[in-house]
C-alpha cells in the first residue's frame, strides 16, 4: 500500500509538473502582404532594403516551398478559413457567379481564424484590406473579429483617394475622421492599429490573435519622394541583370538549387539594353515607386516588432508572414504612370517587365499557377516555439495550413458545426512539426483561378495555362523554375495526377464552373448567408 501511495503521489506530480512545464499559448499575428513577388525581399535574395523582416528571418525560419492561391481573393479566403478557396465560397473574385464555388463571399460552411480562436480564449482583430464580400454582407466584426479597422477591398495608400473608405469596429469613417491620424499612409496606419489592439488584449488579459493584411505593395504604387529617392537609379541596371543577381544570392542562400535554371526573359519583355535612355529612366523611377512601397511596408513591421518587443510579448508571438499572390503583370510589359505617385489620385503598376524580376527565378505572375504566380516567402517567427534561427524549411505548405497551425498552437478546437451549420473539415496541415523540421503528411496541394490550374504531389507538379491549355509536368526536385514538360514522355503519370485533380475538382466547388454572364447582383447590408 505505501508503495502504491508512493507510486500515486509520483504520478500526482509528475502530472502537476507537466501540466506547470507545458508552455503558453502563443500570441498569433498572421501578416500578409498584397502583391508582392518571391525574390523582393532582402532575406529572399532581392535587393530592396527590408531590414525588418530580414531579423524577423534571421531570428526564425523562412521557408523555401510555401505557396498561395495565385490572387487576392481566393488567398484571403484560404487563408482566414483554412480551406481551398472555391470550399470557402470565393473561388474568383467578390461577385457572385451564380455557382457554390464563386459566390464572391465566405459562406456559411465556413470558419474564420478568429472564429475558431475567440471561443478558446483569444482576443481577436484584424486591420488593413478584408477583401472577401464585404460588398455582399460579410463583414469582419461578424466573422468572429473582436476589434477591426478594415478595407472592404483595397487600392488606396493616403486618406485622399476615393477608395480610401474605412471601417472601424463596423463603423464607416468618413474622410477626415477624428479616429484617424492626418495624412495617414496605409502600411503605417495598420501597425499603429494593430498595436492598439494588442493593447487592448493584454488590458483583457488574454492572449491575442491578429491578421495584419498590408495593400501594399499592390497598385496604385504610391509613396512619398523621399522613399522613392532612396531607390532612384537602382534599377537603371535593368531587369536582365538584376534578375541574374538575385538568383545568385538565392542560391548562395540555399533558398533555390543551383541545378534549377534561371527561367529566360519573355518574349514580350524587351530586353534592357534595347531600351532608350529615356525608357530606362521611366522604367527606373517605376520600380524605384514599387521598391519603396515595399520599404515603407518593412519600416512599419519594425514598428510593428518592436512595438511587442517593448510590450514584452515578442517571444511569445507566433508570427507568419507572407503574401498573396507572386508579382503583378497587369498593366503589360510597360507598367502604367498616371499622375503623380506621391499623391492620392495618381495610378501607377509595375507591369510585366518588373514583375519578372520580382518573381525571380520562376516563370509567370498573379493569376497563374505556375510557380511565379502561387510560390511566397513565409517568414515564421516565434522565438519560445522555435529553437532554430535563421533556418531554412524545405517542406511544401500552402495557405490551408495556417489555420491548422494556429489551432494547433493556440489549443482551439476547430468546429464540426455551430447551431444548425455544419462546418466543412479544415484542409490544411499544421506547420508546427515543420518549426521542429520534421515533415507535413499529405497527398497533394490544389490549385485553380480562371482556369489555370496546378496540383502538386510530393515533388510532382501538373498545372495548365488556362481551362483549355495542355497539362505540363514538371519535376520540382530538379526543375523547380519549370523549363523541362515531361507530360509527353511521361503520360501515365501526366493521366493519372490529372484524374486527381478532375476529383478534387468537383470536391472542392471547383466544378461546376460559372458560365458565360453568370455573375450575379450581390447584396448588400447584413451578412450573406447560404451554402
Amino acid at each position: 500500500m505505501k508503495r502504491f501511495l508512493g507510486l500515486a503521489v509520483a504520478i500526482g506530480f509528475g502530472a502537476v509538473a507537466a501540466c506547470a512545464a507545458e508552455p503558453e499559448r502563443p500570441n498569433i499575428a498572421v501578416v500578409l502582404v498584397d502583391d508582392m513577388g518571391f525574390a523582393d525581399l532582402g532575406c529572399y535574395g532581392g535587393e530592396i532594403e527590408t531590414p525588418n523582416l530580414d531579423a524577423l528571418a534571421a531570428n526564425g525560419l523562412r521557408f523555401t516551398q510555401f505557396y498561395n492561391a495565385g490572387r487576392c481573393c481566393p488567398t484571403r479566403a484560404s487563408l482566414l478559413t483554412g480551406l481551398y478557396p472555391h470550399q470557402a465560397g470565393v473561388g474568383h473574385m467578390t461577385d457572385d457567379r451564380g455557382q457554390p464555388g464563386y459566390q464572391g463571399r465566405l459562406n456559411d460552411r465556413c470558419v474564420t481564424m478568429a472564429e475558431v480562436l475567440r471561443p478558446a480564449g483569444y482576443f481577436t482583430a484584424m486591420v488593413g484590406k478584408w477583401h472577401v464580400g464585404q460588398n455582399l454582407g460579410v463583414v469582419p466584426w461578424e466573422r468572429g473579429f473582436d476589434r477591426s479597422l478594415n478595407a472592404a477591398a483595397g487600392g488606396f495608400y493616403r486618406p485622399g483617394s476615393p477608395k480610401a473608405t474605412l471601417f472601424l469596429n463596423g463603423k464607416e469613417l468618413p474622410r477626415g475622421a477624428a479616429e484617424l491620424p492626418a495624412n495617414w499612409y496605409s502600411s503605417d496606419l495598420w501597425a499603429g492599429f494593430g498595436l492598439r489592439f494588442v493593447d487592448e488584449a493584454v488590458a483583457a488579459k488574454k492572449p491575442f490573435f491578429l491578421y495584419l493584411a498590408h495593400n501594399a505593395p499592390h497598385f496604385p504604387l504610391q509613396a512619398d519622394e523621399a522613399d522613392i529617392a532612396r531607390f532612384r537609379g537602382t534599377y537603371k541596371a535593368g531587369w536582365d541583370r538584376l534578375r541574374e543577381e538575385r538568383h545568385r544570392r538565392q542560391i548562395e542562400m540555399g533558398l533555390v538549387d543551383k541545378a534549377w535554371q534561371l527561367s529566360p526573359r519573355p518574349d514580350a519583355v524587351k530586353a534592357w539594353d534595347s531600351l532608350s535612355a529615356d525608357e530606362k529612366d521611366r522604367f527606373d523611377r517605376i520600380m524605384a515607386v514599387y521598391a519603396a512601397v515595399v520599404w515603407r511596408m518593412d519600416r512599419a513591421m519594425g514598428t510593428f516588432v518592436d512595438g511587442l518587443k517593448s510590450r514584452g510579448l515578442l517571444d511569445n508571438t507566433l508570427i507568419l508572414f507572407l503574401s498573396d499572390n507572386g508579382g503583378n503583370a497587369e498593366a503589360g510589359p510597360n507598367g502604367r504612370t498616371n499622375g503623380d505617385p506621391t499623391k492620392a489620385e495618381s495610378d501607377w503598376f509595375c507591369g510585366e517587365s518588373w514583375a519578372v524580376l520580382e518573381n525571380t527565378p520562376f516563370r509567370r505572375y498573379k493569376h497563374f499557377n505556375h510557380e511565379g504566380g502561387i510560390a511566397t516567402p513565409l517568414i515564421a517567427h516565434w522565438p519560445a516555439g522555435i529553437a532554430e534561427k535563421g533556418g531554412l524549411r524545405r517542406q511544401p505548405g500552402h495557405l490551408v495550413d495556417i489555420m491548422a497551425t494556429a489551432a494547433d498552437v493556440g489549443r482551439a478546437a476547430y468546429p464540426a458545426k455551430i447551431g444548425d451549420r455544419v462546418i466543412q473539415p479544415m484542409e490544411g496541415r499544421s506547420l508546427a512539426p515543420a518549426f521542429a523540421d520534421k515533415p507535413i503528411a499529405r497527398e497533394a496541394l490544389y490549385w485553380e483561378h480562371e482556369g489555370n490550374a496546378a496540383i502538386r504531389a510530393g515533388d510532382w507538379k501538373l498545372v495548365r495555362q488556362g481551362a483549355n491549355g495542355p497539362w505540363e509536368l514538371y519535376d520540382l526536385k530538379k526543375d523547380r523554375t519549370e523549363l523541362n514538360d515531361l507530360a509527353a514522355s511521361m503520360p501515365e503519370k501526366a493521366r493519372e495526377m490529372a484524374a486527381a485533380w478532375e476529383a478534387w475538382a468537383v470536391r472542392a466547388q471547383v466544378k461546376p464552373a460559372p458560365g458565360p454572364g453568370g455573375a450575379k447582383k450581390g447584396r448588400k447590408g447584413g451578412p450573406a448567408r447560404g451554402p
